[in-house]
Parts: structure tokens; sequence; C-alpha cells
């Protein structure tokens, strides 16, 4: 198999279909976005592979496996920007969450960029999974997606990596530890074996509850929301700093009640939002619109984790930065203008009852 990055020319067979160029750039995206949690990145380096792939529609005729190959290009890409990004991301403003991928074209009311290429989300694929591998070094997350997600070889993930076969095994099993630890659960996680350390398979009963969810915040129903969290629930929210205060939060707040008087705190205080629910990472989450009487608009998402029945986590995005490739954006100071408005005339009218 021919080096993504040998120089001279090299034979290329006949041409791809149309269909199987797409088809390739689905796998050079997942890869790609599997080791840096960014649309916008992962569209980069999946345009990128495939200039190497497959230049002037055809691939190289040595190549037997054109998705292995296709993998191989983009991962070994992507670990190269995700080693630059380490510096950007330990500098960012609060919690780093992925761009989030939004699969239903009619709760984004336009589909995602190039959401064909995109092809069908796996479970690796999802916010949870990737907020675990935030914990990894950049080539420990090469290794422990190529050999336990992907299936390589020890010897075939070194290559990629540009390390020995014995070090690719211990950076797989020291990301392996890694990830069960965050997760909380012990287990191998080899490939297939449902441990910690492997992606969670999605809950059969996770539309529903994201359904009951939307409805419980709505209505500001506290009960209705404790039925549906666990008891450790964790929000975590991505803001990047960029949206005006009071719209964001500003650090990961746990357990079921804390989490619920959240939730419902931000409906009572008469946000002029929408809940609707959406594939996002994947699994069944949500997007908040704003009202159409402040001009509409996507105000975040929020990739929910189910386990054992229950939400364990919800991961909101409301960083405009990682949300304008899905769709219009809210114009975040009208909303807070909102709030603040609602606040003035809650303060007015204690005021008065305390003069009554």
């Amino acid at each position: 198999m021919p080096s993504p990055t040998s120089p001279g020319p090299v034979p290329r067979g006949p041409a791809v279909t149309d269909d199987v160029l797409a088809g390739l750039r689905a796998v050079a995206f997942a890869a790609a976005y599997r080791m840096l949690g960014s649309v916008t990145e992962a569209d980069d380096v999946a345009q990128d592979a495939m200039m190497r792939v497959a230049p002037d529609g055809t691939v190289a005729a040595d190549v037997r496996n054109p998705e292995a190959f296709t993998t191989t290009v983009a991962t070994r890409i992507a670990l190269d920007v995700l080693r630059s990004a380490r510096v950007r991301r330990e500098s960012y403003v609060g919690e780093w969450l992925p761009e989030p991928l939004v699969t239903d074209a009619v709760a984004t009311g336009t589909p995602p960029v190039d959401a064909a290429a995109h092809a069908e989300l796996a479970d690796d694929l999802s916010t949870a999974f990737l907020v675990l591998l935030e914990a990894l070094t950049p080539s420990e997350r090469a290794a422990f997606l190529l050999h336990d997600v992907l299936g390589y070889p020890h010897k075939e993930a070194a290559d990629v990596i540009g390390t020995t076969e014995l070090a690719a095994r211990q950076l797989a099993s020291r990301a392996r530890r890694r990830v069960a630890q965050r997760r909380g659960g012990e287990g191998s996680g080899a490939p297939g074996s449902g441990t910690a350390a492997a992606p969670r398979a999605r809950d059969p009963h996770a539309a529903e509850l994201v359904e009951r969810f939307i409805a419980a915040t709505t209505d500001g129903d506290i009960e209705a929301l404790l039925e549906l969290l666990a008891d450790d629930v964790v929000i975590v929210g991505d803001s990047g700093g960029n949206v005006p205060p009071g719209l964001s939060i500003t650090r990961p707040v746990s357990g079921r009640e804390a989490v619920a008087r959240l939730l419902v705190g931000f409906v009572r205080r008469g946000a002029p939002a929408r809940l609707v629910a959406a594939e996002v990472g994947g699994v069944p989450g949500v997007m908040a619109y704003a009202d159409d009487a402040i001009g509409g608009g996507l105000i975040g998402t929020y990739a929910v984790d189910v386990a054992d029945g229950r939400i364990a986590a919800l991961h909101g995005v409301v960083n405009p930065d990682k949300l304008q490739h899905l769709a219009p954006l809210a114009d975040l100071e009208a909303v807070a203008d909102v709030l603040r408005r609602q606040a003035a005339r809650r303060r007015e009218g204690s005021r008065r009852d305390r003069r009554e």
C-alpha cells in the first residue's frame, strides 16, 4: 500500500464512481471527526485526504482496500492537526465539547454541511464517547481508535502514528484504562466486549426519554424531570466565553435535583426559546431555538446520554462558533435582553407586593 506522503507519481487505477468517492469521503470525515471532535476541521481533513487518496477521481492501482487506506490517510492528517490544536484547547474558556453533528434536517431547518458524505453515525461518534477521549494525548487517541474501535492490528496503528508496534500497544492499553477510569467502570475495553472503555450502545428508549424530557422542561415540571434523571446526572455547557451572561453554564452541574432546578429555572425566567428533538451525535438529543418574535435561530444543542433507562448526562453547546454549520443562529443579545426585561418586571412586581 503506498504511503500517503510518498513523493513522485503513483500508478493510478481506473476512475471510480461518484458514489464510491462520496463513500470514501464519508470514511475520511468519520475518521477525522473521531480524532478531532470538530466538524469544520474534519471536513478540511476529509478534503485533504481525498486529494491524496483519489486525485482526479482515481485510486492508486495497488490499493487493495480503499476504505482502510482512506482511514489511514485521514487519521494521519488528523493526528497532526490535533497535536497542533492541543495548545488552543488548553486555553479554551470553560468546558470544551465536540462540535455537534446533527443528522435531523427537519430539526435544523437545513441539511448539515455535506450531510450525504457524513454517512450514518455510529456509537463511537457520539458526544458522550468523544468527551471521554478528550482525556487522551493525540497519540493515545489515535492508537485507541484505530485498534479498539476500528480493529486495526497494533502494527498498522503504529505505522499511522509513527511509532513501534510495542509503543502502539502500550498507547492503546494506557488509553483504554484512562477512558474506563473516566467512565467509572472496569474491564479491558476490547472491541465488542461492551466494557467501560468501549462505546456505549444506544438505549432503545432514548428517543422516548428525550421527548418526555422536552415536555417536562417546557412545562417547568420538576417532579417529571426528577423521574427522568439519574441520581448522578451531570450537565455540561460549552460557550467558549462567546455568549452573554446568563445564557451559559459556567461549570458542570451534577445531581438530579440541582440539574432539574437549573433547567426549570431557565424556563421560569421567561426564556424566549423552544426545544425540539433531533439526532445529536448519532443519538436522540435536543436543539434549542429562539422564539420567532425575536428572530428565531438556533441557540444551542444538547446531546443526551442515556444509561439504565435514565438520563445520565447532558452536553450542551451554545458557542456560536461551533454551531454555524448547522442552521441560522439566534441573536443571543436579543435573548439576553428579553431575560433582563423579564427579571426587571419580576423585581418591580416584588417591590409592589412588599409595598402593598
